[in-house]
């Protein structure tokens, strides 16, 4: 859903919130010094829970951004609210996408929290829930993967949403762009890297830097992880910590609680 009518009028308004993160993928956009004052110069930014103290503001926007996973009551009210306000919502980085880190307490949260709070939480926590991605709770239009983010892929997305565009979303793994890239394969050094099961579309930065694909960018839509698994063990390599890599980005994806049932 593009928002070209109101492009053709007036600057579109942006609003920026944040939910369970490390806000991190929120400093990434602020990182993209060479570019961002071009990008703020085509948005109203009406409001920004990181860089202003400022109430939200009054009426509809066209975009609101999301970063962070619902964990709460309160987030879960405040992100339907902002959908109801919204034309366009674009979810960024691996919390508000997937779940992220804080979809680790998704699997039995009461038990989590009594072993951080002592049984005894404290009230300003409110009324928590098993943490979840923003699409899990409400219509999300894109989607900003990675952890965290690459600024140029949100200022493409961005954009996508401002303008509109044609572009094919990626549904395959993280091995084809490892060939690509020609930067071998970890797994024939003995590394367990989940670019096999990954969706693609990061470049496979780590995996070029020598380190293993952690899967921050979700399951693909074509993973089979049924067969990474029977690769592990042919390989001689623990099925179990496989599974457990898996879950640090990928608790609340469905398509791995399916292959886990």
């Amino acid at each position: 859903m593009a928002c070209t009518d109101t492009c053709a009028q007036t600057r579109p308004r942006v609003a920026i919130i944040g939910l369970a993160s490390c806000f991190g993928c929120q400093l990434q956009i602020t990182n993209d010094e060479a570019h961002l004052l071009d990008v703020l110069g085509q948005i109203e930014l009406s409001y920004w829970q990181l860089a202003s103290s400022a109430p939200e503001p009054q009426g509809d926007v066209d975009v609101v951004v999301v970063e962070g996973a619902v964990t709460t009551e309160e987030s879960r009210r405040c992100v339907q609210r902002w959908r109801e306000r919204c034309r366009v919502m674009i979810a960024v980085g691996a919390c508000a996408v997937t779940g992220g880190i804080p979809g680790m307490a998704s699997d039995a949260l009461v038990d989590r929290c009594d072993a951080v709070y002592g049984g005894d939480l404290p009230d300003a926590c409110g009324a928590v829930c098993a943490p979840c991605s923003v699409s899990s709770v409400v219509r999300v239009d894109f989607e900003v993967r990675s952890c965290p983010i690459d600024t140029a892929d949100f200022i493409r997305v961005l954009e996508q949403a401002l303008y509109g565009s044609n572009r094919f979303e990626l549904s395959d793994t993280m091995c084809g762009s490892c060939k690509r890239n020609e930067s071998g394969c970890l797994w024939r050094e003995g590394k367990q890297c989940l670019g096999l099961v990954t969706l693609a579309g990061c470049g496979a930065k780590c995996v070029a830097l020598g380190r293993e694909c952690n899967g921050c960018r979700g399951l693909s839509p074509h993973a089979n992880v049924a067969a990474a698994r029977r690769m592990v063990a042919a390989m001689g390599m623990d099925v179990d910590e496989f599974d457990r890599s898996l879950e640090l980005f990928n608790q609340t994806n469905s398509l791995l609680q399916k292959e886990n049932r």
